[in-house]
């Protein structure tokens, strides 16, 4: 696909989508299995040209194995796939996106120790008869960041990128490619509000030149702003199919997960204890030695949860990693139930009760060649050694304690962490940090790329943990999550705390202190 033409900031009016015809994509009667598990079971889909498709559904309905499936990764257990109404069968990713066919997969797929221009061009470089031209490249990859309203320099390694910018790399090089069909599977995970805005008009341009979109996204509201058809499945089953006149929140809610459902709300019936976390004139500077973390204090008690909102890059990462001790504070310190942090590990605070559950669950949450089991214990690994010996015994039994716990849907502690669905892996996260008894427990976007029923999940846990005297703090960019289970929302902007809430907190007053528009 070239680079689209509209230029940076301009605005792309939406396309009034016409009557489909003939889909250009379908799959039909399509049915995977792995071993005995049922991941689809005789899935109808059709992508219709110059459309956005937008499948619903929780983790494990079997919407990333469809997508999979149609992008060469999986070969369907039974069913076809047709392709301008001919029957296609793909060997591999390559051979899909042959046929104009790309993925943009949910977990990313960067290499960190390139450059932002390796990583788009990735075996695919432009070649003439003396080598690669790098310098097309580099030219290419800036007009793709510019599209994308993303000043990101060529030349930058991945892995000094924070996660959004990341994930805009991992666009930009689905952009790259000259596709008929692009398929986005939690594109937004880690996008601040105006990288969503700007990818939607890149999504818009791409659909009034005929290129369709199949789009995957737990942010439901946000999905509701770009579908032109919406498609929900559960359990290996299409559940329902519309075009977006027809639907709204709760028809994609109520197709996904029931009726009744509820996000939680905060817990109550008991008094908070003694402060458990302490904040103390915190700062926290960028590589360039601006505050990212200016001055901010903020305290905790025991059975408390506090939400920290804030847009992209107002701070709430850098704060909560420096808490935990993956990060540096330059000023001021961190008490813990009155004793301070400074110069403790991070294994150290594990240890003194103050734990944190990561942003980035692949890369800072989970060992991918490990067990689901493996995962759960590593953090509590000293409990069940002596000496040079490990107690199997103890350690198989903390594991099938946290699965039942934290209800992990897994054949066993002995499974792959990389066989569980994204909102099972967070689970596990979660999991493996309560099995260190902590006193204060960290989260830091803990529903990012999971579904509605696992966010009421996690959130269940944090309820229950608060009952039970766990201080809890955890980050989110999504208001909803602020008012359904927070006792106290602190707002963070340019790395201060612009404002806090209680139970007067609204969604128009934390998006207006914030500095986002607030979305009727």
């Amino acid at each position: 696909m070239s680079v689209a033409s509209t230029a940076p900031g301009a605005s792309v009016e939406p396309v009034e989508p016409v009557e489909p015809l003939e889909p250009v994509l379908s799959a039909r009667n399509i049915a995977k299995h792995f071993g005995s598990v049922r991941a689809l079971n005789g899935v109808n889909f059709d992508v219709h040209r110059g459309q956005v498709t937008t499948l619903f559904g929780e983790n494990g309905a079997g919407k990333s194995t469809l997508m999979k499936i149609l992008s060469g990764v999986y070969k369907p257990t039974s069913g076809e796939i047709l392709l301008d109404g001919r029957p296609v069968s793909f060997d591999s990713v390559t051979e899909a996106r042959d046929r104009g066919i790309s993925i943009i997969h949910q977990e990313l797929s960067l290499a960190p120790n390139l450059s932002v221009r390796d990583n788009i061009f990735m075996g695919r470089e432009i070649r003439t008869p003396i080598g690669i031209d790098f310098a097309q490249e580099a030219r290419l990859t800036r007009a793709l960041m510019a599209e994308l309203e993303e000043d990101i320099d060529p030349l930058t390694l991945v892995e000094d990128l924070r996660l959004g910018q990341q994930q805009i790399v991992e666009i930009a090089r689905a952009l790259s490619v000259k596709s008929r069909i692009l398929i986005m599977d939690e594109p937004t995970s880690a996008l601040s509000a105006s990288e969503v805005e700007a990818l939607f008009k890149v999504i818009r341009d791409l659909t009034s030149r005929g290129v369709s979109i199949v789009y995957i996204s737990h942010h439901l509201e946000e999905a509701l702003q770009i579908t032109d058809h919406a498609v929900v499945l559960r359990d290996g089953n299409m559940t329902a199919r519309a075009p977006r006149a027809d639907i709204d929140l709760e028809w994609i809610v109520r197709n996904m997960v029931g009726d009744n459902f509820d996000l939680g709300r905060p817990p109550g019936g008991y008094d908070f204890g003694e402060v458990a976390l302490s904040i103390e004139d915190a700062v926290v500077t960028e590589v360039s030695g601006a505050n990212v973390v200016d001055h901010l204090s903020l305290s905790v008690r025991a059975g408390e949860i506090v939400c920290i909102y804030g847009l992209m890059g107002a701070g709430r990462t850098e704060l909560l990693e420096a808490v935990a001790g993956r990060g540096e504070l330059v000023n001021g310190r961190v008490l813990l139930e009155g004793k301070d942090m400074a110069g403790l590990t991070i294994a150290e605070r594990i240890a003194c009760g103050l734990a944190l559950v990561p942003e980035d669950r692949q890369r800072d949450g989970l060992v991918q060649t490990m067990s689901v089991g493996q995962n759960l214990s590593l953090a509590s690994i000293r409990a069940f050694v002596k000496r040079i010996f490990t107690s199997r015994q103890r350690e198989r039994e903390l594991v099938d304690e946290s699965i039942r716990r934290v209800t992990i849907k897994t054949s066993g502690g002995s499974a792959a962490i990389g066989s569980l669905s994204g909102g099972n892996q967070q689970k596990v996260v979660i999991g493996k940090m309560l099995a260190t008894h902590p006193k204060v427990l960290l989260l830091d976007e803990p529903s990012r790329g999971i579904d509605i029923g696992a966010k009421a999940e996690v959130f269940r846990l944090v309820a229950e943990g608060a009952r039970q005297g766990l201080a809890v703090v955890f980050s989110t960019s999504e208001v909803g999550e602020c008012l359904s289970v927070a006792h106290r929302v602190v707002v963070m902007r340019r790395g201060r705390i612009a404002a806090e809430f209680g139970a007067d907190a609204s969604k128009e007053k934390i998006m207006a202190v914030s500095g986002e528009a607030v979305v009727a």
